[in-house]
């Protein structure tokens, strides 16, 4: 299987470029994608179990990975909700997956949102991990159109192994993120 063009990307340029930016002495101190989480929250699966299965198809065609799914872990009377109930589904990609997943997202997926100018780049946790949402799975051009029941966002977590935000942030805009200027 060859190298994903991403990663390739990381090896050839970004490390070289970080150690020369933040003054790395060793190459094991440069900071790199540990993993990519992929979340898809389906709440009205309490009444119906089958949008949850619509959910794990979409997410299964747009990762190339089955889904986990998640479980209400309390009963919230207020939502209808009860312990155990699933709620939700997610995937974590690592490796190649994760490469290619990270190709598509940033130089397909992203510039396909309509009225798309860049991502903000505030959405940092305080130690080099990225969250962004995206209102439709539409996005994706592996999803069909015609075959989507109803449009749903997920939730989508590149944790790096960076100290700090400034080097993720570094990090994930050498790898080719649209940031916002």
């Amino acid at each position: 299987m060859p190298t994903p063009r991403l990663k390739q990307l990381y090896l050839d340029s970004v490390v070289p470029a970080l150690t020369e930016r933040f003054g790395y002495k060793s190459r094991m101190r440069v900071p790199k994608l540990d993993k990519v989480v992929v979340n898809m929250g389906v709440g009205e699966a309490t009444q119906d179990p089958k949008t949850l299965d619509a959910a794990v198809t979409d997410l299964q065609t747009i990762t190339g990975q089955k889904p986990v799914i998640t479980r209400a872990k309390r009963s919230i009377a207020a939502f209808k909700l009860r312990e155990g109930v699933p709620i939700g589904t997610f995937v974590t990609l690592r490796g190649n997956r994760m490469y290619d997943f990270l190709d598509r997202l940033f130089n397909v997926a992203l510039p396909r949102v309509r009225d798309f100018r860049g991502i903000p780049s505030k959405s940092f946790d305080g130690r080099g991990n990225f969250s962004l949402g995206v209102r439709e799975q539409l996005i994706f051009p592996e999803v069909d159109y015609d075959k989507v029941e109803k449009i749903r966002g997920m939730d989508i977590t590149i944790v790096t192994s960076a100290r700090s935000d400034e080097e993720a942030r570094a990090l994930l805009a050498l790898l080719g993120m649209p940031f916002r200027e």
